[in-house]
């Protein structure tokens, strides 16, 4: 029997190599929420050698759902137990409560606080996450204040977030510049990209009308390639044509071959996400590509730490226009050079936000 026990409430497909690499440095056994509401392809959990089984998620009312059969895992002789910390999951609450009486140790893996919370669910946090013997955050903003907010340092463990980065690092190695946007655009413009959903949560209404700015003023010309797909596609494919800059902007399409992604990126001058950009710092830094999204951070997703002001990327005023397309235009006329960008980029995934930084803080906390 393996001394930690991980339950959590999904086991999305970009978290294959940070489980992986648990279950084989730290022993652990995994258990998995069923699929949830959501569009996001989960991992094959045959791959763990610790795999023990799925718990079904059954929705209650609103967001709040109960994790079915969960608490018998305190009668197993675990000695910690690292979960999911979302507040409206209902069984949660009674493990915390039911492992105190079984002098059980139980580590949240949460997001913690975002800085928008308002004083029901400052209070609703607060109670949930001194129920456990520690947390792990994915960014240090989150940890500042919820050090602001009271909780003891010592308790709370930054732990970032990672793609798959053996992988990734693999294909790093083999990138060259290649003619790919002077071929795709038939110009040697410098080319913005996007990655992800066309959705519009998004804000790719306002990345276009950014691009249009720069264009109509006659101050910095430049591409946009838009990868992904969504309800959005049609709505942003006309804006487009109405906006009269069909020969800067094409859509690519959804794309998850990763020598593909690599090259798109690598090539790229910057990766701009107009909404939260999550994941998306993650891979755009992985290929040497900086990042530009807005800068209202309790509106952030935690990646948005991997970005420094004027290294690798940049911010602007969330929701404007003008200043989103006056940000991209002083990267391109401004930024460090090619290979200064690409060796940061590199430099940030390889120091923190990766599997191996992961697990290292995993082992000195629980073990």
């Amino acid at each position: 029997m393996r001394t930690i026990c991980c339950i959590f409430n999904f086991a999305p497909h970009y978290r294959q190599a940070i489980y992986q690499l648990m279950d084989k440095e730290l022993s652990c056994d995994f258990y998995f929420g069923d699929q949830p509401e959501t569009p996001i392809r989960p991992m094959d959990v045959n791959t763990l050698k610790g795999y023990r089984g799925n718990v079904k998620n059954l929705r209650l009312f609103s967001h709040f759902y109960w994790q079915r059969n969960i608490l018998r895992l305190l009668r197993k002789p675990y000695g910690t137990y690292l979960m999911t910390g979302e507040i409206y999951n209902l069984a949660l609450w009674t493990f915390l409560f039911a492992a105190r009486l079984h002098h059980k140790k139980v580590y949240l893996w949460t997001h913690g606080w975002y800085g928008r919370e308002n004083r029901w669910k400052k209070f609703v946090k607060k109670l949930l996450f001194r129920q456990a013997e520690g947390v792990f955050l994915y960014g240090e903003y989150a940890r500042n204040l919820m050090i602001k907010n009271g909780f003891p340092p010592v308790r709370l463990h930054c732990i970032a977030n990672s793609l798959n980065y053996d992988c990734q690092k693999s294909i790093r190695r083999t990138l060259t510049h290649t003619d790919i946007y002077t071929r795709m655009f038939n110009n040697t413009l410098p080319t913005c990209i996007y990655v992800g959903r066309l959705q519009e949560s998004k804000r790719l209404d306002l990345l276009i009308q950014a691009i249009a700015i720069l264009k109509q003023q006659g101050r910095r010309h430049c591409n946009l390639l838009i990868v992904g797909d969504g309800k959005s596609r049609d709505a942003l494919t006309e804006q487009v044509r109405k906006e009269h800059i069909e020969e800067q902007v094409r859509f690519y399409g959804p794309c998850y071959e990763e020598k593909e992604l690599a090259e798109l990126f690598y090539n790229a001058s910057v990766c701009v996400s107009p909404g939260n950009v999550g994941l998306t710092a993650l891979h755009a830094l992985s290929y040497g590509c900086p990042v530009i999204t807005h800068g209202t951070f309790e509106e952030q997703m935690p990646e948005f730490e991997a970005i420094t002001e004027g290294k690798t990327g940049a911010f602007f005023r969330k929701d404007s226009i003008e200043d989103m397309a006056l940000t991209i235009e002083t990267w391109l006329a401004k930024a460090p050079s090619t290979q200064e960008v690409e060796t940061t980029c590199f430099e940030v995934i390889d120091k923190k936000w990766n599997p191996y930084y992961q697990v290292e803080l995993l082992k000195h906390v629980l073990k």
